[in-house]
């Protein structure tokens, strides 16, 4: 079981004091924050080890480029993936893009389609409606269930041989529904369809393995699992990887060119890694998995469902407080305060030294199932502990008073 009591002396941001009062940390499916190990595998890089990657003949080069290597291993194992399946990138954002751009625009034409649901970030919606604005093919949508859930009767309902890509996130972001992703990926390949996933609210969180899943993409960003922000990751299976084009093109993932405009590009997965790395980034990657690997993953799932519990029970005794995921098995729960607007209620939560999210968060296309223009988000990590829940249901009890923030 994690002991949150020892885990609060690795997070400096956990010493943090606003408006007086101790840092409850709520919005870590926006960011997490990161523990010392981290902060130093960072600093390492600046004052010990600064160097560019794949380019020099010398001792402080070649460390910088084992640690890439290390950093690579360490993804690959996470997912159980192959370590050439490991793309370096800016986050998921990029990620998505990258399959968007350097697969789906190559390979897709007019009528096919792409499956996406209305629950999705805008990272996992945004590429596809320029895919489609390139190529032809149509975006369409796999219909959510009455609680907001991603189901295999609901995609066996829509899909079809037209199918050519099945986008979806494993978790999403604003309802925190656990996907049957194996189940997802073997209707899409049944229909000669590619499943490209979001993970950026399920790596972090919940064990995953990309050989028994049977994803083709995988994507998800460092700064969501405790490490620095700036750097992700896309996994493609390899064949896919090797059937794709750069989203980029530039020092460091060609093998060759010439003054005739003949290039040979590196293999996956430098040929999508143009430039320099955020190196820093990198390092600070590594040691974020490593503490989550000390951690041990179920022992996360564990501790999240555990609070997660307890919050929602604690919530459902208060007649102000409309809860939209009960059901929801990730960390994340999303609601409104009766009668108050969800940025008005962040800011009363701020003055009690709690960190929320408010609005829309990025999947804008929600609100018209959710019925409702914004919402509050609450969600939790490795850190979260029951006094910080404590606190925020007791400033739900009093959210309505949120006026008072502006006569303390």
């Amino acid at each position: 079981m994690i002991d949150t009591r020892k885990i609060a002396q690795d997070f400096p941001m956990l010493r943090k004091m606003v408006n007086g009062k101790r840092l409850a940390f709520l919005d870590s499916a926006s960011t997490t924050l990161k523990p010392q190990s981290v902060i130093d595998g960072v600093v390492e890089y600046l004052t010990e080890t600064t160097s560019n990657s794949h380019r020099g003949d010398y001792q402080t080069a070649y460390e910088v480029d084992v640690r890439v290597d290390e950093t690579r291993a360490a993804v690959a194992r996470f997912i159980n993936a192959d370590k050439d399946e490991i793309v370096f990138t800016s986050g998921t954002s990029m990620s998505i893009n990258l399959v968007a751009y350097g697969y789906g625009i190559k390979h897709l034409n007019k009528d096919d389609e792409i499956l996406i649901t209305q629950a999705e970030h805008a990272s996992n919606v945004l590429p596809w409606f320029k895919v489609s604005e390139h190529t032809g093919a149509k975006v369409n949508y796999i219909p959510l269930d009455e609680e907001g859930r991603l189901t295999a009767d609901n995609l066996r309902k829509v899909v079809s041989h037209k199918t050519k890509i099945v986008a979806v996130a494993h978790v999403t972001n604003v309802m925190g529904f656990l996907v049957d992703l194996k189940q997802i990926a073997a209707i899409a390949h049944e229909f000669g369809a590619l499943i490209v996933v979001d993970g950026a609210q399920s790596v972090p969180h919940f064990p995953t393995d990309v050989k028994d899943l049977d994803v083709d993409f995988l994507s998800f960003s460092g700064h969501k699992m405790l490490g620095p922000t700036g750097i992700g990751v896309l996994f493609g299976k390899y064949h896919l990887l090797q059937a794709m084009d750069p989203l980029m093109m530039g020092g460091g993932m060609s093998a060759r060119f010439d003054m005739c405009g003949d290039i040979d590009l590196m293999l996956p997965p430098v040929k999508f890694e143009a430039g320099t790395l955020n190196l820093e980034g990198v390092f600070g990657l590594k040691k974020a998995i490593e503490y989550l690997e000390d951690l041990g993953m179920s022992n996360i799932v564990a501790h999240e469902d555990k609070l997660r519990a307890y919050a929602i029970s604690e919530l459902k005794k208060l007649e102000n407080v409309i809860v939209y995921n009960e059901k929801a098995e990730a960390g994340i729960i999303t609601l409104n305060l009766k009668g108050v607007f969800a940025q008005d209620a962040s800011t009363y939560f701020n003055s009690k030294g709690i960190a929320v999210r408010s609005g829309q968060h990025c999947a804008k296309i929600l609100t018209d199932f959710l019925k409702t223009h914004a919402t509050i988000r609450m969600s939790m990590y490795v850190y979260t502990t029951k006094e910080d829940i404590d606190l925020f249901v007791d400033a739900c009890k009093k959210g309505g008073d949120f006026l008072d923030v502006y006569f303390e």
